[in-house]
């Protein structure tokens, strides 16, 4: 393992890696924590292009920048090395000529978690746990239990009960224990919390668990290896808790440190109008408030995020900027990218599709520059508001007239 240290971003202590802390152990302090690793190390013993020749494709390929031990246990799922298109159609709808869609929703539960799930459950396995628990609006949980039952440890999570039906249902299916909340996101979480420390479960809580993190950034690793180790000019990526736009933020950072990349990106961070409490925070200049979870993509309704600090520097330090979308942007942009390119995304999956647009819109972005919009969850995992987006099939009789009329008033006659 390369980690050198766990680094405190509020009070700057260190603490030791693998040591069983969450957040900091300073006494007062309790700030959110960062993995550090020896990349003058790193740079030294892996070749980026060598990369590219390990027939896995998994988020594997990238241990020596992994918070796991050399030859330890693994979660057989493939994860990771998910295609990144040309967004060829799109492009020319929208006047933007450079732009790339990443397909997060074809991880093994259909959704970018899996990359954190991953690790947990990769540490969970050498720290000897026989059980992982996290909180979730419902993606963080499908993938933990997925990733959990391909090795056979239990898995315990809680979600509110506004989880869409898709997402429980792959809970239930993956043996999950599943503790349905009435309640928001946040009461979830702080039982969540209550539970673990009680039972000494592992903690797959992204917001506040450093090593997650980790995984979500090889969704970074991946862009800048299909784009020849080159940085595009922008990565739109929606915001709940803001642990996977500070995932993306760790991962470029890493590959500049390394000298793999000659730049960070700028990062978009796209937050939902009826959810918006990073946004309005950054906007406003002062701290968060939480506020109420109004918005149907259920994967950022979280109106008190854990994770704040960490999404808030991946703006300033990229140079990037942060937009509210509303739910009617998010259904326009589930739609507009399944007829452009083929990719079915949950609604929170689109919203770095609607983000980029009003981006453009407002002059945050320049059309001429290269864009990459992470698609992070599949829209089976939704289909009530995937149906919202795409409207009803042509229903007639069966009857050869009728058929003719609808097919005439479609204009496919």
């Amino acid at each position: 393992m390369n980690v050198t240290n766990l680094a405190c971003l509020k009070c700057g202590r260190w603490h030791a890696p693998g040591a069983p802390v969450s957040v900091c152990a300073a006494p007062g302090c309790g700030g959110l924590l960062e993995v550090e690793y020896d990349y003058a190390g790193i740079a030294g013993a892996v070749d980026r292009d060598a990369l590219a020749a390990d027939s896995a494709q998994t988020i594997w390929r990238y241990a020596p920048l992994l918070p796991v031990t050399a030859g330890g246990p693994r979660p057989p799922l493939a994860v990771g090395g998910t295609p990144l298109y040309r967004a060829t159609r799109l492009s020319t709808e929208l006047g933007i000529p450079d732009l790339w869609i990443k397909d997060d929703g074809l991880n093994p539960t259909g959704s970018l978690k899996d990359r954190a799930s991953a690790v947990a459950v990769a540490q969970a396995l050498e720290a000897g746990h026989t059980t992982v628990a996290c909180a979730s609006t419902g993606n963080a949980a499908s993938s933990l239990a997925g990733n959990a039952a391909s090795v056979g440890l239990r898995s315990v999570i809680f979600v509110p009960a506004r989880a869409p039906a898709g997402k429980l249902t792959q809970l239930l299916v993956f043996g999950a224990h599943v503790v349905s909340v009435e309640g928001s996101y946040a009461e979830a979480f702080g039982l969540s919390e209550v539970a673990i420390a009680e039972h000494g479960w592992y903690n797959r809580n992204a917001a506040i668990n450093p090593y997650l993190v980790e995984g979500k950034k090889t969704v970074a690793y991946e862009v800048a290896e299909a784009l020849g180790w080159k940085a595009p000019d922008w990565v739109a990526v929606s915001v709940g808790d803001g642990c996977t736009l500070a995932g993306v933020y760790k991962g470029f950072k890493d590959l500049v440190q390394l000298g793999w990349l000659d730049r960070m990106p700028r990062l978009l961070g796209v937050q939902a109008e009826g959810c918006a409490p990073i946004y309005t925070a950054l906007k406003a200049g002062r701290p968060l408030v939480p506020t109420a979870e109004n918005t149907l993509a259920d994967s950022i309704a979280v109106g008190s995020p854990r994770n704040p600090d960490k999404a808030m520097r991946a703006i300033r330090e990229s140079h990037g900027a942060m937009v509210a979308v509303s739910d009617a942007d998010i259904l326009d942009s589930i739609r507009l990218l399944g007829r452009t390119t083929g990719v079915f995304g949950e609604p929170a999956g689109a919203a770095g599709l609607a983000g980029l647009r009003q981006a453009y819109r407002c002059g945050l972005a320049n059309p001429k520059e290269r864009a990459v919009v992470l698609v992070t969850g599949n829209g089976l995992k939704d289909i009530v508001n995937g149906t919202k987006a795409g409207g009803g099939p042509i229903r007639i009789p069966p009857d050869r007239e009728a058929l003719r009329r609808a097919l005439a008033e479609a204009g496919l006659d």
